[in-house]
C-alpha cells in the first residue's frame, strides 16, 4: 500500500509542457563495486572500491533528457529512508519535474552494480519500492501521461504499470523493455520505438510469435519485429551502434570509437537522448545518431548518471556510418 504525506505537505503534480518527456519507471541506488574481473561461479574475488550511486532505469533515462535540454517529469517511487535522497540528488540537480514521485512504505531500490577493468559489467536489481509502481499508481497520473509528447516505459515497474501507462499515452511510446518481462503484446505494439539489444530483441519477439523460430541476424531480428507489428524499433548493439527500422526504411548507425571504462549506463544514457530528441520533433534516424554519440560518452566515465553529458559538452563524433 503506497502511504502520501498529507496534501498541503505535497506539491501539485506539475503541468507537462508542450513537446515534453514524462518518464514513468524506476528509481535506485546504485552499490557500484569495482573489481578487475568478474567472478566465476563459486570464486570470491577482493573489490578494488564501493560506491553508492544515483541510479534506475527510469531515473537514469529522465536525468539524460533533462540534461539534453528536455522537460522531463518523472513518475516514480522511493522509500522512507536515507537512500531515497542519494537516488533523488542528481535528478534534482538536472532540474527533473519530481512532483509524481510518491513516497511509500517500501525501502528504495537498490542495484548491485560490479564493473570489471574492461568496462563490462553485471547488474543484479532489487525493487523494493518500484514493486509497487503498479496500475494503481499510473492510473493517478493519467493526465500527466496522456499530455507527454513521448512516454519513456522499461522493464524494472510492473507490467500492469507499463501496460496502463502505454494504453494512456497519447504521444509516441519509447517502450526500452529491460529487463526483459512479460507483458501483453498490445502494450509492445505501442512501442514507437521499441528500444532492446540483441538479447532482448528475441526475447520480445518470443512474446510476440511464440510459435516462431527466431532470427540470428540483427537486421533480421528488428525486420520481424516490424513484421509482427511494433512500429518502430531500435536494437542497440554496444560499440556497434545501432540498427533502427520504421515505415522508412531500415538503418544501421555506427557508434564512435571510444576507451571503455564503465557500460552499466550507456543504454540508458542512449533511451534519455533518443526520448529528448523525439520529443523536440527529430525524426527517429536523426535521433538515433545522437544517442549512440551520447552512449558512447556515457561509457568513458563510471557510473550511471554522473557520466551523462550535459548540453555544456562535446560529444566523441562518429568517423564513418554505413546506411542499410
Amino acid at each position: 500500500m503506497i502511504h502520501l504525506a498529507s496534501s498541503a505537505l505535497v506539491p501539485p503534480i506539475g503541468i507537462v509542457e508542450r513537446g515534453s518527456v514524462v518518464v514513468v519507471g524506476s528509481i535506485n541506488v546504485d552499490q557500484l563495486i569495482r573489481v578487475h574481473r568478474h567472478p566465476q561461479p563459486g570464486e570470491t574475488l577482493i573489490g578494488t572500491s564501493m560506491e553508492f550511486l544515483p541510479g534506475g532505469k527510469g531515473a537514469n533515462q529522465a536525468v539524460a533528457a533533462a540534461q539534453l535540454g528536455a522537460s522531463v517529469l518523472l513518475v516514480g517511487a522511493v522509500g522512507r529512508d536515507a537512500q531515497a535522497h542519494v537516488a533523488t540528488a542528481i535528478l534534482t540537480r538536472a532540474g527533473v519535474d519530481q512532483s509524481a514521485v510518491r513516497t511509500v512504505d517500501a525501502p528504495t531500490g537498490l542495484a548491485l552494480v560490479s564493473v570489471a577493468d574492461d568496462g563490462e559489467n553485471t547488474i543484479v536489481v532489487v525493487p523494493g519500492a518500484n514493486a509497487l509502481m503498479g496500475a494503481e499508481v499510473v492510473q493517478a497520473c493519467a493526465d500527466i501521461i496522456a499530455a507527454a509528447a513521448v512516454v519513456v516505459l522499461q522493464g524494472e515497474i510492473p507490467a500492469a504499470g507499463i501496460a496502463l501507462a502505454a494504453r494512456l499515452a497519447t504521444g509516441r511510446v519509447v517502450l526500452n523493455l529491460a529487463p526483459v518481462i512479460e507483458l501483453d503484446p498490445a502494450a509492445i505494439r505501442r512501442a514507437d520505438p521499441l528500444v532492446v539489444n540483441e538479447h532482448e530483441a528475441a526475447l520480445v519477439l518470443a512474446q510476440l510469435a511464440p510459435q516462431r523460430s527466431v532470427p540470428a541476424e540483427d537486421a533480421d531480428l528488428v525486420a520481424r519485429l516490424l513484421e509482427w507489428g511494433v512500429a518502430s524499433v531500435v536494437l542497440t548493439r554496444g560499440a556497434s551502434g545501432a540498427i533502427c527500422g520504421d515505415r522508412e526504411g531500415t538503418h544501421s548507425v555506427a557508434s564512435p570509437t571510444v576507451v571503455a571504462v564503465d557500460s552499466s549506463g550507456a543504454g540508458d544514457a542512449f533511451v534519455g537522448a533518443l526520448s529528448a530528441q523525439l520529443a523536440a520533433g527529430t525524426s527517429l534516424l536523426e535521433a538515433v545518431r545522437l544517442a549512440v554519440r551520447v552512449g558512447a560518452f556515457a561509457v568513458q566515465s563510471r557510473g550511471t548518471q554522473p557520466s551523462y553529458p550535459t548540453l555544456a559538452d562535446e560529444l566523441p563524433t562518429v568517423k564513418a556510418q554505413v546506411h542499410a
